[in-house]
Order: C-alpha cells, then structure tokens, then sequence
C-alpha cells in the first residue's frame, strides 16, 4: 500500500503517517476479508486498503484519501462511524469486537466486527486513529447466528477482562447450544473451533495490554489467563511471531 496521493501533504495526514508503522500498513492490503483505513485527527482517510474501497462510493483508493465518512456513506453508517471516533479520541482507548451490518453499495449488506485503535506521536498527543472490520460472512452462517457468535465473543471478552478463563462447556452454557452444535456456529463464522477463539482473544489481549501500558509481562501473562510468564511467553511467540518482550519493544520503536 503506497502513501495516498491525495491529502498527504496535510500537517494532520503526516503525522499520522509517521505514527504508523509500514509493515503494518502494507500487510492490510494482503488482506481480502478485512477493511482496512486510517483517519487523521480531523477525522479524513489518509489510508485505505482495497477492501475499505469497495464498500465505498468510489472505485479507487486516489477518491477516498482526503474526503470523511460523511463523503463515503449512507448518513446512518457516517454518524455511526463519527460518534465512534469521537468515543476513541475522547477517551483515549480501542473500541473493540463492535457489530455492525456493512451495505455494499449496489450489493448485499455483510456483517463486520469492527475495531478502533488511537494513535499518538511521540509527545502522547493524538494523531488519529485506525480502524479494521473483520468480514465474518465466511461461511453459509445466517444473520442470527453471526449475531449470537458475536454476542458470546463480547461475553467471553468480558469474563477475560474478570481475569476468568472460559472453558468449551462455559461456551456452550452462554451460547444455550450443545458443544458440538457451538463448534460448529463457531467455526462458521470465525474459522475457528471454540478453543481457539477463547486462545486468540487472550492473546489480542495481551497484545493491548504490551503495546497500551506498562505493565510486568508476569502481570499480563496473568491478565490473559496463563499459569505463568514461561508458558505466556511460548504461545504467544508461537502465534504471534515474536516474543511479548520483543512485540513490545517493537511497538514502541514504532510509536517513536
């Protein structure tokens, strides 16, 4: 994904640019499932992957920089777009796992799970913001159970945040469906068994918590539900990459 050819030049455009880290910018375009963009803090698109743009008006990335949601959208998904940047920017913190029924223009609406991240420059002031809405139409899943398999990652998000660790059975227990049926929605939806959904949820959240705070790696491999900092430190590596001290230098480099 190159720099945008319009708007970049703006003070707003450039600082979040340099508050971005290439990498990151370039692998959005290899996805296919996933709308990607970046807004500056005057709320205008100063990156989009091809995706973004196909749930536009426009039919290039050339006609999307520079213009604001209100530019691109129905006015019911503009305002929506706009109230959840404000939350961001006021409060400072992601928005994360949101639904919401996405039209194409001229096609059908998909579901997405929608998350929002600030930016800062390396003085902490904001700069804008990133966004990633996840298509979860994989499969054959109809409306309502996207709808419940949303509703129980939320659950399972918020029994990780009471430092509870749910089990395939207190899955099925919140989904009111037998394990096998919940395997299945499950898998539908996210591509993954219930297993794995509850794994990469704890890992999303020992990845904010490494690149939002500073808080002991002991203390986040806790906060994610690992019996300790050598076992944390192997699964996340293995997912990941990297290990939780070097994701967490790296970010930080990247946010310098």
């Amino acid at each position: 994904m190159s720099n945008p050819p319009n708007g970049a030049a703006r003070p707003e455009a450039r600082a979040l640019l340099d508050a971005l880290h290439p990498a990151m910018v370039a692998l959005m375009d290899e996805l296919s499932g996933v709308m990607f963009c970046a807004k500056d803090a005057d709320g205008r698109y100063v990156l989009v992957n091809q995706v973004f743009v196909g749930r536009t008006r426009e039919r290039s990335r050339r006609d999307v920089i520079g213009k604001r949601a209100v530019d691109l959208f129905v006015p019911e998904l503009a305002e929506r777009y706009e109230s959840q940047d404000e939350l961001v920017r006021t409060t400072d913190k992601p928005l994360r796992g949101e639904l919401e029924l996405i039209r194409h223009v001229g096609g059908a609406p998909g579901w997405f799970l929608t998350s929002k991240l600030p930016l800062h420059d390396a003085d902490g002031k904001y700069v804008g913001l990133v966004s990633v809405s996840q298509d979860l139409r994989s499969g054959d899943a109809d409306d309502a159970t996207i709808q419940a398999m949303a509703r129980l990652r939320g659950q399972v998000e918020d029994l990780l945040e009471r430092g509870e660790v749910p089990s395939v059975a207190d899955l099925a227990a919140l989904a009111g469906s037998a394990p096998a049926s919940l395997d299945r929605r499950v898998r539908r939806v996210f591509g993954l068994s219930p297993r794995q959904l509850v794994l990469r949820l704890r890992v999303d959240r020992a990845a904010h918590l490494l690149t939002s705070s500073s808080v002991p790696l002991a203390d986040v491999a806790t906060a994610a539900g690992f019996y300790d900092q050598p076992s944390f430190t192997r699964t996340f590596a293995r997912l990941t990459g990297e290990t939780p001290s070097s994701f967490r230098s790296r970010s930080r480099r990247a946010g310098s």
